[in-house]
């Protein structure tokens, strides 16, 4: 499926396009029906974005350094990071901001989550004892908890890092 195709399960609302200016909301208007707790919490929310560009540039950096050691295949930071909200002709320019930086948000974490998953597999890809609210999708492929053959015959067949030339 491409992923640059748009979802067949969207809204029956879905249109052209074509009338979509004549929904979107003044900034004016719009500022002035704002609850002033959300003007209030609006800075805490937008100051997230710094700590997600941390941790951007930290897991890609890590994978980029770490992935090809251990021969785990990379995680494709792009098919993350979806931005087609911000076009729509009926959000208004902080609507657009709103959603560009959720969609930011959302696509990191998700990117993150791959990551650390792709890493857990290759390391200990063992299932919890307790039950685990929404795993990532590798997790159904883990070991059971407490399993020590499984976990033995399982670990023995993961490459190890590459040898280090040391003699030369």
């Amino acid at each position: 499926m491409d992923v640059d195709a748009p979802d067949p399960a969207v809204s029956p609302g879905h249109d052209d396009g074509s009338n979509h200016h004549i929904f979107k909301s003044s900034l004016w208007p719009y500022l002035r029906g704002v609850h002033p707790l959300v003007l209030l919490t609006a800075p805490v929310i937008y100051a997230c974005a710094i700590p997600f560009l941390m941790l951007d540039l930290a897991v890609t950096l890590y994978q980029a350094i770490c992935f090809p050691v251990y021969g785990i295949a990379k995680v494709p930071r792009q098919s993350y990071m979806v931005f087609d909200r911000g076009s729509l002709a009926y959000l208004n320019h902080i609507e657009k901001i709103g959603c560009v930086y959720c969609s930011y948000a959302n696509g990191l974490l998700a990117y993150v989550v791959e990551i650390a998953a792709r890493t857990e597999q290759h390391f200990c890809p063992i299932k919890h004892a307790r039950r685990v609210i929404r795993p990532h999708s590798h997790y159904a492929n883990f070991i059971p908890y407490g399993d020590p053959r499984a976990y033995r015959k399982l670990i023995d067949r993961i490459a190890p890092a590459p040898p280090t030339d040391r003699g030369a």
